[in-house]
């Protein structure tokens, strides 16, 4: 991949294919290399900006700088009628949500991302980190 990006102009697929890597060079979501992913969606935001990359580019700014910066780059997504509505933007904040600690947010944002998939597994997926977050609220 490094040789890839380094002989010339570097396009969509290539910065695609190099985050692929990067994810899977980690043995764990934790030991991912979120500095190396946030600058990979850097270049890919000027390369081809669309709302999903700007979604992504999100998650990789709270994964390096904290979860409320993250938040604050989906706001810009709010208005956005490409994105505006779309389950995996209530997905994304339900998860940053329950990252800053604001857990009866989180599920509700969990809720309507579920009732917005068509998706079944990714619906019960969904409800089930609601019903987790509810049920850690109550304990």
């Amino acid at each position: 991949m490094t040789a890839a990006l380094s002989k010339g102009s570097v396009g969509l697929y290539q910065l695609q294919a190099a985050i692929a890597a990067v994810h899977d060079e980690a043995s764990r979501a934790e030991d991912t290399d979120w500095s190396q992913i946030l600058a990979l969606y850097e270049l890919l935001k000027r390369v081809a900006p669309s709302p999903m990359v700007t979604l992504n580019h999100a998650i990789a700014v709270a994964m390096v700088h904290g979860p409320s910066k993250g938040l604050e780059l989906l706001r810009t997504l709010d208005t956005d009628a490409r994105l505006s509505g779309h389950y995996r933007l209530d997905a994304v904040r339900a998860h940053l949500l329950e990252m800053v600690g604001d857990y009866e947010s989180a599920v509700k944002r969990y809720r309507i991302a579920a009732s917005r998939t068509t998706s079944i597994p990714e619906r019960n997926y969904l409800m089930t980190q609601a019903a987790r977050l509810a049920e850690r609220r109550l304990g």
